[in-house]
């Protein structure tokens, strides 16, 4: 069995499969790559636009690294639903019972890390950090809002 693969069904999706995905994590770095590839084939499969789809998995890929390298965590719980047809909420749970702040500092231009919630600030809607109800540690969330069809345009006129 792989380190990724959850003993048991989540019993989360209480909107259902087809509106929630819900997955468990160990906290690993290569549990980024997991949950990054794992919303991606849920999103998709939900024929999410596909820009929508990419910066989802960009800010689980953030909120998963945080959450991996800033608390003491064994367990991460990562969760994508679509809350509307043209919305999409993004969710990390880590376990961190200290209810550490995240860090906010603006990194320095020769620093190689410390842009994630920068990313996220500038892609979410929305977003905030939140205790969970689920793991009693942190829960860092992030919306994303789309249009459901692209509007239709309207052919140049012609010029006489």
């Amino acid at each position: 069995m792989s380190p990724h693969t959850p003993p048991s069904p989540q019993l989360l999706q209480t909107a259902g499969p087809h509106r929630a995905y819900w997955q468990e994590f160990p906290s690993h770095r290569s549990s980024v790559r997991v949950a990054r590839h794992s919303v991606d084939a849920w999103l998709a499969s939900r024929q999410l636009p596909a820009e929508v789809v990419g910066d989802a998995v960009l800010l689980v890929s953030e909120l998963v690294t945080n959450a991996v390298i800033h608390t003491l965590s064994t367990q991460i719980l990562c969760g994508a639903q679509l809350i509307t047809d043209s919305r999409v909420r993004l969710e990390v749970h880590d376990e961190d019972l200290a209810g550490r702040d995240l860090p906010r500092r603006r990194p320095g231009t020769d620093d190689e890390c410390g842009r994630g919630l920068l990313l996220v600030q500038e892609i979410a809607e929305s977003w905030g950090v939140d205790r969970s109800t689920l793991t009693m540690g942190n829960v860092v969330w992030a919306t994303l809002t789309f249009p459901r069809e692209r509007p239709m345009t309207a052919p140049f006129p012609s010029r006489p």
